[in-house]
């Protein structure tokens, strides 16, 4: 197959559940090679988009291709060079771990050796464990050991460290980011915004159904300077003596926008005007969590 610059792409997709539409003209594509994470609050449209994606469910309108293929009338081409890892298993409960994966790489006939998979997620040792006796964490990881066996070129991973322990997540983002090195192209999506910002190379946010942040998440996120005061002065005087807007998140204040040793030194100045000092200062860029609030909060939420 020759090398693409895009996995996936997705023009105008439109998804209705009777007239109400739950994806509304949602557009993006993702660069082969590369982490994308789908951010949204429940109802977002998230879950619709991916399983358009994935060819299990139809658009109602809208063209999508994974691969260079369509993925609701190519599905069975697709499926030879695609991982999926669902939310919820969809493993039967008495089924032994290493029986399971076995299955799958006999299946993919990718030449993914089950021994190799299982070691690689941390689950040699219960190769005999039925799936009903695992735990939660557990799950995840066989979830995900199953995407593993179609030695994939792009990989649909749905909260992927969901109930897993920080060993185990740590271990996931080694294997998330060595799915990209190796080429393929993982589409993740979550709540937990740590992760997030922890693996994305690119972020996609919905609301209601619409796109309204997309790009690289280096280039989306702005600097600012975080800090606190041994008392408190008014945000608003503080932005107005700065020049820069200024918010308080927590108990610490946000200077938006600037993140220079100049700007550092003025909070200095201001703060010893007002007769108070300075304690932690971190100056850098903004947090994910920032971004995904400033874009989908809706008042009184």
């Amino acid at each position: 197959m020759p090398a693409m610059d895009f996995a996936l792409e997705v023009e105008e997709l439109v998804v209705r559940y009777g007239g109400t539409p739950a994806v509304n003209n949602v557009s993006f594509r993702v660069r082969t090679g590369s982490i994308l994470v789908i951010l949204g609050r429940n109802g977002a449209g998230k879950t619709s988009t991916i399983e358009v994606c994935e060819g299990f469910r139809r658009p109602s309108t809208g063209r999508v291709r994974v691969l260079g293929l369509d993925p609701t009338t190519q599905r069975t081409l697709l499926n030879q060079r695609m991982g999926v890892m669902l939310q919820g298993g969809g493993i039967y409960p008495s089924a032994r771990v290493a029986e399971t994966v076995e299955h799958y790489c006999t299946l993919y006939g990718a030449g993914v050796k089950s021994a190799n998979v299982l070691e690689r997620v941390g689950l040699d040792a219960l190769r005999s464990r039925t799936w009903r006796t695992l735990s939660g964490g557990e799950q995840q990881r066989l979830s995900l050991a199953l995407a593993l066996c179609a030695r994939p070129s792009i990989a649909f991973l749905d909260e992927p460290t969901s109930g897993v322990d920080l060993d185990g997540r740590q271990e996931i983002r080694s294997i998330i980011r060595e799915l990209s090195a190796e080429g393929c192209t993982v589409v993740l999506a979550t709540h937990e915004l740590d992760e997030a910002e922890r693996c994305a190379d690119d972020v996609l946010i919905l609301d209601q159904g619409k796109v309204v942040v997309s790009g690289p998440l280096a280039g989306l996120r702005e600097p600012e300077i975080r800090f606190t005061l041994s008392a408190p002065i008014a945000h608003t005087e503080l932005a107005t003596a700065l020049g820069l807007p200024v918010s308080v998140d927590g108990g610490e204040y946000v200077v938006h926008g600037g993140a220079g040793t100049d700007t550092i030194a003025a909070i200095a100045r201001i703060a010893e005007g007002y007769a108070v000092s300075v304690i932690d200062v971190h100056a850098g860029t903004q947090r994910l969590e920032t971004l995904f609030r400033r874009f989908t909060e809706r008042p009184n939420t």
